[in-house]
């Protein structure tokens, strides 16, 4: 198959026709050539891009760094280094969201234990304290 409709293409790469459709207006997947009657025609290379996008995501890669990839995928040793750099950079975004989710976490654990310690006609300790914002953060 030389091309691909759009819907070949989603199915191929497993995502929805609107996911090709708005990597196409983030211009991270070319807008492919269109057939006499406007459907659009995708070259076999778009599916090997849109996997790229895609697992690129997975890894925790934003858009906007994965159009930073796409655009250095010729080879260089000084594009490798810039790619490099791009990984170090989701890398810290990636530690830094861990750190958040630890924070989130104990602060949940310690909204539970409130709630095993409370007495039997006590109010909710947990709804208390979503009720009072100063009381949850002062538990983070």
């Amino acid at each position: 198959m030389d091309t691909m409709t759009i819907g070949q293409l989603a199915r191929s790469a497993n995502v929805s026709v609107e996911t090709v459709r708005y990597y196409e207006r983030r211009r991270l997947l070319p807008e492919p050539p269109r057939s006499p009657s406007g459907y659009r025609k995708y070259p076999g290379d778009s599916l090997r891009r849109l996997r790229f996008i895609r697992r690129a995501q997975d890894v925790g890669f934003t858009l906007a760094e994965i159009e930073e990839l796409l655009a250095l995928r010729t080879g260089t040793a000084s594009q490798c280094r810039e790619a490099e750099s791009t990984a170090a950079r989701a890398i810290e975004r990636v530690d830094e969201r861990m750190a958040e989710l630890s924070r989130m976490k104990t602060a949940l654990a310690s909204l539970l234990d409130s709630c095993r310690n409370r007495s039997p006609a006590g109010d909710c300790p947990i709804i208390e304290a979503l009720e009072d914002a100063e009381a949850v953060d002062e538990e983070e």
